[in-house]
């Protein structure tokens, strides 16, 4: 693989590259989609992190078809699939780690301990294994993307990241790998975060800026589904993912939520409506 980025860069390509975790959709393909009309050279890792995952986390049961994936991301145009093995990526003896502190240690960090050490140790493997112009992320996961974008700002990486919106389904449900865990029921009830973080939306437009008021609205409709655990419901600044007290600046409402026992998130990306305005306007 470093050959490859390594010839490409000697020809003057410009690398795109597209980490993932397997189990593709068109949240996937779309970052493939982005980096194709951008750049000469588009990669694609599926690699499924074991040091992002927590001891009482699905690892072992995450969904993994290395064929059907190699398959979705030829049909887009993918120049090259790197999927290396474990040992490829932590060999023996491995005990260099990465961590962005401070905002690692919120939300999804409290939630789930170690996972942003996991994830930013193996984002940065793959940029300096592929060497990537432009590194494609989507918003779902925004406080994973926020701290790779703080790692590649401290450590002076040559990698720019591009995140790009999030991909719904037609009920509004946020893409993601572990949607295949829910079972019919579930996959209904899930909804609800979608809706939570519309009513919010709502809320905001009408001239809500009370956080307090925003996350009570969006822990009601959770707590209202059954099948809904709610792990947590904030309204956080969109640069330090710190809580907030009122909306007076581009912030995110974000959500963790247990469907039966399948964890998922979602945001909602609030933003001034125009330069230098105090309306707000929501992006989900």
């Amino acid at each position: 693989m470093k050959e490859y980025a390594r010839a490409a860069r000697g020809e003057g390509r410009v690398i795109g590259l597209v980490p993932t975790m397997g189990a593709l959709h068109e949240g996937h393909t779309g970052l493939v989609k982005r980096a194709r009309q951008e750049c000469s050279q588009v990669i694609a890792s599926v690699f499924v992190n074991p040091k992002q995952f927590g001891p009482k986390e699905d690892y072992q049961k995450y969904p993994r078809d290395l064929e059907k994936d190699a398959d979705k991301l030829a049909a887009v145009g993918v120049d090259a699939l790197f999927a290396p093995e474990t040992p490829d990526v932590y060999p023996d003896g491995f005990r260099t780690y990465v961590n962005v502190e401070g905002i690692s240690e919120r939300l999804e960090g409290r939630s789930r301990p170690g996972h942003f050490r996991g994830v930013a140790t193996v984002v940065l493997k793959l940029f300096e294994i592929v060497q990537p112009h432009f590194a494609y992320f989507g918003r779902k996961d925004a406080q994973q993307v926020h701290i790779i974008s703080e790692m590649a700002r401290d450590l002076n990486l040559d990698s720019e990241i591009v995140v790009c919106p999030i991909v719904r389904e037609t009920d509004g449900l946020a893409l993601s790998s572990r949607n295949a865990y829910l079972s019919g029921e579930e996959r209904i009830a899930a909804t609800v975060l979608h809706r939570a973080l519309v009513a919010a939306g709502n809320e905001l437009a009408g001239g809500v800026r009370d956080a307090v008021q925003l996350q009570n609205v969006m822990r009601r409709i959770i707590e209202a589904e059954p099948l809904a655990i709610l792990d947590y419901a904030e309204i956080v600044n969109a640069d330090t993912f710190e809580p907030v007290v009122r909306v007076a600046r581009p912030c995110y409402a974000v959500l963790a939520v247990f469907i039966g026992k399948t964890r998922l998130i979602d945001n909602l990306l609030i933003e001034p409506a125009q330069a230098n305005s105090d309306e707000f306007a929501f992006q989900l």
